[in-house]
């Protein structure tokens, strides 16, 4: 793949737990780090699963936490596997559990993602909605007025709750250098509505973004959303927050560690 043939992509995963079915679809950084390639599992929602349809091998991915106290891109990922059938669907023991699909003609797919590295700064949504409203802070001028374009037309910054969206090749290299150079620290941002001005507050012990948990699995929101597993503000209910993550059992030979989906890992 060239890098002109390159998609990017923003996914969502819940890193705090959360119980469905008796089964934690907590799935964080940490989590992620740790099982490297993960099957994408529980999205139910139809313009997220045909998002996923259109990924390709090499695809960029931006891995989000959701449903969260502190949401934001907390690392980077890559298409590993395209999409196929979402086998959790058939399984009447997993929180995403369908029973309107059918295997001989499966309405959910997941493609399998691997994870790639850590952001060096975590970059919550605080902040870029911050951005996307009014102007940046002095130490972050260095994303200068394309950059400040570019997270304004950011469907996380405009849509939110979905939890597979699209990322153009811009906000992707503006988000990638965000990671890297930081100097948001000892900043909160507050929640904004559309077109007001949000300036930064004195530091708090909120302030920091990312949570180190243990690894388990995942689920994941925006705020108040339903991600990575099982997908978005149509399919869950806001204040669950659905996301999916779980390993898989799809045998396609790979030497990435993989992670083992919920039903085999509850079993």
């Amino acid at each position: 793949m060239t890098s002109t043939d390159r998609k990017y992509w923003l996914m969502k995963a819940e890193p705090d737990s959360r119980i469905v079915k008796g089964k934690d679809v907590k799935f964080s950084v940490d989590d992620f780090e740790a099982v490297r390639t993960t099957p994408w599992e529980g999205v139910r929602n139809f313009e997220a699963r045909n998002l996923m349809k259109e990924m390709s091998l090499g695809d960029k991915i931006l891995f989000y936490h959701s449903n969260c106290k502190n949401p934001g891109i907390a690392g980077f990922a890559e298409v590993s596997k395209e999409a196929y059938p979402d086998y959790t669907a058939w399984d009447s023991s997993h929180p995403y559990f369908d029973p309107k699909t059918k295997r001989d003609d499966p309405k959910w797919f997941m493609i399998d993602a691997t994870f790639l590295s850590r952001a060096e700064h975590f970059v919550p949504l605080s902040l870029l909605r911050h951005i996307a409203d009014s102007d940046p802070p002095d130490e972050i001028a260095y994303i200068g007025t394309e950059g400040v374009k570019a997270m304004k037309a950011m469907p996380l910054v405009t849509r939110g709750r979905l939890s597979v969206q699209r990322v153009s090749e811009e906000c992707w290299g503006i988000i990638q250098m965000m990671t890297e150079k930081g100097g948001w620290e000892g900043m909160t941002f507050g929640k904004t509505k559309s077109g007001t001005s949000n300036r930064p507050r004195q530091p708090t012990k909120n302030s920091r973004a990312i949570q180190k948990k243990t690894p388990t699995r995942d689920n994941g929101g925006d705020e108040v959303e339903a991600e990575v597993g099982a997908d978005d503000e149509a399919e869950v209910k806001p204040k669950k927050g659905k996301k999916r993550k779980a390993s898989d059992i799809d045998t396609e030979t790979q030497e990435v560690p993989r992670r083992r989906s919920l039903r085999t890992k509850e079993a």
